[in-house]
């Protein structure tokens, strides 16, 4: 029962991803062919979302859960980093029809070749983890 409302937020989450059809290889390929608008709508839409939940956390000050402060880090904006990272994102994205959050709501599908891409993504993360140290940031 601990962890139910993280479940229920997975199941509300792959929902959304589902009715959205943001787990539509053909929305992912009409995305990357620029043919629809449909995926830049639901980027766009998160983008917002998110610019101002997190300027409402800033305004009143939000705590978490338990009771500390949530504080956002100023990041390192090195342009090349993140070249190379949203390269290797946007390439897996493109050859898999799938970012992150939309494989495990399509292996919930019933799509079944997706365990290979979560596994590829899954142990691309854990790579990264073993390595970072060693790479130049």
């Amino acid at each position: 029962m601990k962890f139910l409302k993280y479940i229920l937020t997975g199941i509300f989450f792959g929902i959304v991803m589902a009715k959205s059809e943001a787990i539509s290889w053909y929305r992912i390929q009409e995305m990357f062919r620029f043919q629809s608008f449909h995926m830049y709508g639901i980027i766009g839409t998160a983008v917002v979302l998110g610019a101002l939940a997190v300027y409402l956390i800033k305004k009143f000050q939000v705590r978490d859960l338990h009771k500390e402060p949530i504080t956002f880090k100023d990041k390192d904006m090195s342009w090349r980093k993140y070249l190379f990272g949203g390269t290797i994102f946007g390439l897996g994205w493109a050859l898999t029809g799938a970012c992150p959050g939309p494989i495990f709501v399509n292996i919930g599908y019933g799509f079944v070749g997706m365990i290979l891409v979560a596994l590829g993504a899954v142990s691309g993360t854990f790579i990264y983890g073993v390595i970072k140290d060693n790479l130049p940031h």
